[in-house]
């Protein structure tokens, strides 16, 4: 099914239920979101972009983004979102290695500028005449037909170690990921309110179709992206609003809800993922803003869709698994198979650690273009995730790092991330990487790359002490970087890449 037909059944059922929010502000209903999103098909189908072709979407987050992606759909066609905040030559790759037919661009001079897309390409600008152009058009009655594998959204991987990949997603993966969200991460009424304050273009853009499907409100905050203050504000305003989060942002946010002294109020549910969420940092902010909290384990490849950890199980305090379990990514969605696969490619026991695969409906139909990563990654079936885990008794999946973080000392594994639960026990540190780094005697050495909490101060021997109690000595990091922040992406991942590449030019020079 194309994911327009939920636009075109709600706005059908429910025409006038408040839609489009710019702030606490309401700038369509649903009728006039539809129809802003079947007129720009007709457009597009007028310029005879159809089935089979993709349009990208080069954007920061705005009022026009959801009409605009709907419209793409309308007409049959593919989209490819763009973060934003991409730097035009790579936005220009990604446009290039897409083959997009048309591209909607913030600043398409910049784009152009680049000397990397073709002369006569299509850029139009949204508020523009062009787009004003497009929204006059008479809108389709209802949006192409779209099979189950058709490709739907080309969504391209962060690229944090060379050249994103595409990954297709068809409208059969993107109807799994939202009725999967329903069955095991949250309800959602015409009540609710989704606030966009991640980038649209990825996880938080993910969580728009089930929210199209029940009816409910979609906000863009005024500042167009991440304010603590203004969500606050907005929610208390708003109420029953639900958002996606990277770890980085709901320890912002929880910061910013301790020094106002508040409980989040009118904050529904807020699904984190993207990257590890310390057990330290969860348990301030269910201390801070209460039972508000859902973790998803996920990859653009299969979205939004490995693993929960639900309400329920961050909620359950006097469990007496209740902290074991908040380090976990929680239980497998309804719609995936998840196997942990020796090297051997065997199944591993109960507790037994090797690379997470993942089968079912949400899982991507390949990469566009880049047949040797389709067969590195799609193995009989299975997305091979390239994270190495472990799955308990209770059949909770435990994240143990990137396979490529693994860090081999001395002949012993060393997964980075227990070293960080340990070091981020110590109140003097605020943020916290580990990494290996190559040696002559060990073969590597653990490096701790250590924000410190404001004022504090630090040594080796207090951070030691904090090792010592939680884990074995050998997997002590052998040294201790102090830095005022750490690399991170548009998503606010940590970028050990970038913090390898610095132990590796010291060690050149």
């Amino acid at each position: 099914m194309n994911p327009a037909e939920w636009l075109a059944r709600t706005a059908r059922n429910t025409p006038q239920a408040p839609a489009l929010f710019l702030g606490a502000t309401q700038v369509a209903d649903y009728a006039g979101f539809g129809k802003r999103a079947a007129a720009i098909g007709s457009a597009l189908r007028a310029r005879g972009i159809g089935r089979g072709d993709r349009v990208a979407l080069f954007l920061p987050n705005s009022i026009d983004y959801l009409p605009i992606l709907y419209g793409i759909w309308y007409a049959g066609a593919e989209v490819v979102p763009i973060n934003g905040k991409l730097h035009a030559k790579e936005a220009a790759w990604i446009v290039n290695h897409s083959k997009a037919r048309l591209v909607f661009a913030k600043d398409p001079q910049a784009l152009r500028e680049t000397g990397d897309i073709a002369d006569g390409l299509d850029c139009i600008a949204p508020r523009g005449g062009d787009f004003e152009g497009l929204l006059a058009q008479r809108p389709m009655a209802w949006p192409e037909p779209m099979a189950a594998d058709d490709t739907a959204w080309l969504f391209y991987t962060s690229g944090t170690t060379g050249r994103p990949k595409g990954a297709m997603l068809t409208a059969g993966n993107l109807m799994a990921m939202s009725l999967a969200y329903l069955a095991d991460v949250d309800d959602v009424s015409g009540d609710d309110a989704a606030l966009y304050a991640a980038p649209l273009s990825h996880g938080a853009g993910l969580y728009n179709f089930v929210h199209v499907l029940r009816g409910a409100r979609h906000v863009v905050p005024e500042s167009g992206g991440f304010d603590p203050g203004e969500i606050l504000s907005l929610a208390e305003t708003l109420r029953n609003v639900s958002m996606f989060a990277a770890p980085t942002m709901v320890k912002r946010l929880v910061d910013h809800v301790r020094a106002a002294g508040g409980t989040g109020d009118g904050i529904k549910t807020i699904v984190y993922g993207g990257g590890p969420m310390y057990v330290a940092d969860i348990q301030a902010a269910l201390e801070a803003m209460g039972p508000k909290f859902v973790q998803i384990y996920g990859q653009g490849e299969a979205p939004m869709t490995i693993s929960t950890l639900s309400r329920a199980d961050l909620a359950a305090k006097t469990h007496p698994k209740w902290e074991q379990r908040l380090s976990s990514v929680g239980r497998p969605h309804s719609v995936a198979e998840v196997r942990i696969l020796g090297s051997d490619g065997t199944e591993q026991p109960v507790g037994g650690i090797g690379e997470i695969a993942v089968r079912g409906t949400q899982v991507m139909k390949g990469y566009l273009d880049n047949p040797e990563a389709n067969a590195k990654s799609l193995v009989d079936g299975w997305l091979m995730t390239g994270d190495m885990g472990n799955v308990d008794e209770d059949g909770y999946l435990y994240l143990h790092d990137r396979a490529r973080d693994l860090v081999i000392s001395g002949g012993s594994n060393i997964y980075p991330r227990e070293v960080e639960e340990a070091l981020l026990t110590h109140a003097g540190v605020s943020e916290i990487a580990v990494v290996g780094t190559p040696d002559p005697e060990w073969g590597e050495i653990v490096v701790a790359f250590i924000v410190p909490s404001e004022g504090a101060q630090l040594d080796a021997d207090d951070l030691d002490a904090a090792c010592s109690s939680m884990i074995a000595r050998f997997k002590k990091p052998k040294r201790y970087i102090f830095v005022e922040e750490l690399p991170k992406n548009n998503y606010g991942k940590v970028l050990k890449t970038e913090l390898r590449k610095r132990l590796e030019a010291e060690r050149a020079r």
